[in-house]
């Protein structure tokens, strides 16, 4: 799942911007990450939004069209996998597509690089049971791969911006900005596991990674599971909430585990505002802790190419 090119952008914007911490830096990154921009993050988001993107609409509009040829179904695609679960099948369904113009579009925005897949690892009922006769819903379960946007603008204009675009056009702002502060915190959510699994995989540099991602199948979803040459599994939860990780989290993904057949060399939590007591003590070889403040590993060099969108 790894997006190079995403942490060439987590190091710009930090070596551009200097934010006081990393929890202020993951959150102003998921947002302008990628714009040419100074971003004044001793300001509130909302005032930035404001003066940087809804004061600029008209231009930046002009310029998000360019990005995908002013085709109607280009944005309605991007749209679709901005607000969904990021499932191509289910975007193609939200968007009105069917698998030819869907496809179409969904081949042309990976050709300009601002999507990529992300390949599922689920193992067709199928396969996994090859002599076994399946029940109907089994052998018709189609595996859907995902899609993760490269820049982190590009999504939040499709996942904030376009659904408000008509009342945008006419400077009136209130339901955009609700909309932002209700859902703000789950939006960023995907930024921080995308970066979590960056993080991890810095630490695991000198294993030799096989496969490294989110897991998904009909159900269960894992944020990150990372399998490497030496069979080591690392399996990893990523929390962007107001709360603090507690031991029922632990619990809650030891049963994932179970579920899927797996026995994690290491359980791994990332949150953004740090664990319970309870969850601390039981540190060791088996369970990680990571706060905001250990993503500032991340940016020990700077970026070595330009990181801004172009038009």
């Amino acid at each position: 799942m790894t997006n190079i090119n995403l942490l060439e952008q987590f190091r710009s914007f930090y070596f551009t911007n200097y934010p006081d911490d990393m929890e202020i830096q993951i959150s102003y990154f998921a947002v302008f990450g990628g714009l040419d921009l100074d971003v004044d993050t001793t300001k509130p988001i909302s005032e930035l939004i404001h003066t940087l993107i809804l004061d600029n609409f008209e231009l930046i509009d002009a310029k998000m069209r360019k990005l995908t040829r002013n085709d109607t179904i280009n944005r309605k695609l991007l749209k679709a996998l901005a607000t969904g679960d990021r499932r191509i099948f289910s975007a193609f369904n939200k968007a009105g597509l069917n698998n030819g113009n869907g496809g179409a579009a969904l081949n042309y925005l990976q050709e300009k690089g601002l999507i990529q897949l992300e390949y599922s690892r689920e193992e067709h009922p199928r396969e996994k049971y090859p002599r076994t006769k399946l029940k109907r819903e089994e052998a018709r379960h189609r595996i859907s791969h995902k899609v993760l946007f490269t820049i982190p603008f590009v999504r939040f204009w499709f996942y904030f911006i376009t659904p408000h675009i008509k009342e945008i056009e006419s400077k009136k702002y209130d339901a955009f900005f609700k909309d932002f502060q209700k859902r703000h915190t789950s939006y960023t959510s995907l930024i921080y596991e995308e970066l979590s699994e960056m993080l991890l995989n810095y630490n695991l540099r000198d294993e030799h990674i096989l496969s490294s991602g989110s897991y998904w199948d009909a159900n269960l979803e894992i944020d990150i599971l990372t399998v490497t040459q030496s069979g080591k599994i690392y399996v990893g939860e990523c929390k962007w909430t107001n709360h603090k990780v507690n031991k029922k989290e632990l619990h809650k993904i030891k049963d994932k585990c179970y579920k899927l057949g797996i026995e994690p060399t290491q359980i791994i939590f990332f949150s953004k505002r740090g664990f319970s007591k309870e969850l601390l003590l039981l540190q060791d070889a088996s369970l990680a802790l990571y706060s905001s403040e250990d993503f500032k590993a991340l940016v020990k060099s700077r970026p070595k190419t330009k990181t801004s969108v172009s038009y």
